[in-house]
């Protein structure tokens, strides 16, 4: 009997990151935010650098000033975001992480350190590095080709 074939590459890409979204999921339940969409993330760390406007927002995303908005809308609802009419332009709404907003990226942010400290711990720590600047090199190509990547903050 030979041993089972591997999961094809992307398969493997995609299961690892559903078992890791539905972690994070789980702790982000755990403190209060069991309401967040999946395309809240990027929105966050946008919105956490500095308030901006919907079609800035969009832009940032790489989607539709109507798409962005539908996700807007939902943050606003859930009180994730807030907006504000801006002091230069009345026309214009600034969007804005609120309290919640902050604490929940601030919940996310911990997950992640913490998540990647026990794959460290159960791996190696050169493992963990050598796996992150794989996916770094993924992503960067993925920059080279136009598409969008989520700047760090």
């Amino acid at each position: 009997m030979s041993s089972p074939e591997p999961l094809d590459f992307g398969v493997l890409l995609n299961v690892a990151f559903a078992a890791f979204r539905e972690a994070l999921d789980a702790d982000l339940a755990a403190a209060g935010f069991d309401d967040i969409g999946t395309s809240f993330g990027y929105v966050f760390r946008l919105l956490a650098e500095v308030p901006c406007n919907l079609s800035e927002l969009a832009a940032q995303l790489g989607m539709s000033s109507p798409g962005a908005l539908k996700v807007v809308d939902d943050m606003v609802a859930k009180g994730y975001v807030s907006r504000s009419t801006d002091a230069d332009d009345r026309r214009v709404k600034r969007l804005a992480l609120t309290a919640r907003g902050r604490a929940a990226l601030s919940r996310a942010r911990a997950f992640h350190a913490r998540y990647e400290q026990a794959v460290a711990e159960r791996l190696g720590a050169r493992e963990v590095a050598a796996t992150r600047k794989v996916l770094e090199a993924m992503a960067a190509s993925q920059g080279e080709r136009g598409g969008r990547m989520p700047r760090p903050v």
